[in-house]
């Protein structure tokens, strides 16, 4: 009854023989018949190391009391189960690349999959993205997928995936524009990331969205204003001039980090040096707005009093003033 839990059906005869008489010596469970002396002292050794034994006295042993014992030794298999089934699938994503590199030699074909059904897509993308093991680099701009429900992915959703992957050792790097910050609050999630590890930067524009999954895969949507196709492309000529690409973007990507106003500065708080930030980025009044949840005009007064505090007339000189100050 108890396998499952690693116990053996010995072992478990010895447990429950305990959990019935109360302290039992060794010599009581052998004349209970339960097992031979040896057995009953290699049982008794293995049920003290899993903490279902205790002595009570010299010679003496009772049984720990079962909801104790047993639901930590459950919800440890539990744990062990989940990470060994996820380890295995880990092992089924890389078989199957292999099987599918071999059947790309015969049929070049192959070496790029077009994907047009939605569930099919959001399928993918998914355990793709679930199985990746050590790089996840992303051209980041619409269309965005949504989740398989149908909704769209909330900063909550983006701030738990992405420190899942950088906890698992994922070098994460990606590169933002303007576009990007169409969902309210992302620029300020997309700091706290940085701050936790993602390697960001921001481009003042990008051609088309891009994901590349330990360097092995390339994922690419076709062109239009929704997720409604995806290509997939293998190792090839193809995926090498894609990381090629990618790493020629990157050079040319300014960093995206959080900054802070100087220690014991009173006249630009922290509202302050996030709207610098989204300004440094070249998010206009309308994005703007959109991040901080108020109209555009309310952004474009927070904006024109910014400058005022720099003393700048222009966005090129208040840049070059926040800069100076170290406020962004």
């Amino acid at each position: 009854m108890l396998k499952a839990l690693g116990i053996a059906d010995a072992d478990e005869q010895v447990y429950r023989c305990l959990l019935e008489q109360g302290e039992m010596t060794v010599a009581d469970v052998v004349a209970a018949e339960v097992a031979p002396e040896q057995d009953v002292l290699r049982s008794v050794g293995r049920l003290r190391e899993l903490g279902l034994l205790h002595s009570t006295a010299h010679g003496l042993y009772q049984a720990t009391d079962p909801q104790a014992a047993l639901l930590p030794l459950l919800s440890r298999r539990q744990s062990e189960m989940e990470t060994a089934l996820s380890t295995a699938r880990l092992e089924i994503d890389r078989i199957a690349e292999r099987y599918r590199e071999g059947r790309r030699r015969p049929d070049p074909s192959s070496l790029v999959e077009v994907l047009s059904d939605r569930a099919a897509i959001v399928e993918r993308f998914e355990r793709l993205t679930a199985s990746v093991s050590s790089h996840l680099w992303a051209l980041d701009r619409p269309p965005y997928m949504g989740r398989s429900d149908g909704g769209q992915h909330s900063n909550e959703d983006e701030m738990s995936i992405t420190v899942s992957w950088l906890e698992r050792g994922i070098a994460v790097r990606s590169i933002y524009c303007p576009q990007s910050m169409e969902r309210p609050g992302r620029f300020a999630t997309l700091l706290r990331l940085a701050e936790l590890g993602e390697d960001s930067r921001l481009l003042p524009s990008l051609p088309f969205k891009l994901h590349i999954i330990d360097k092995r895969i390339a994922l690419v949507p076709l062109s239009g204003p929704v997720y409604d196709g995806l290509v997939v492309i293998h190792p090839s000529g193809m995926l090498d001039a894609l990381r090629e690409l990618y790493e020629a973007y990157w050079a040319c990507a300014e960093p995206l980090s959080a900054s802070a106003a100087p220690p014991g500065n009173d006249t630009f708080d922290a509202g302050d040096v996030l709207l610098l930030g989204m300004l440094k980025s070249g998010l206009k009044d309308q994005a703007i707005a959109r991040q901080l949840g108020c109209s555009t005009r309310t952004a474009t007064r927070r904006v024109a009093a910014v400058l005022a505090k720099l003393g700048a007339q222009t966005r090129f000189q208040a840049g070059a003033r926040a800069a100076t100050r170290g406020l962004i």
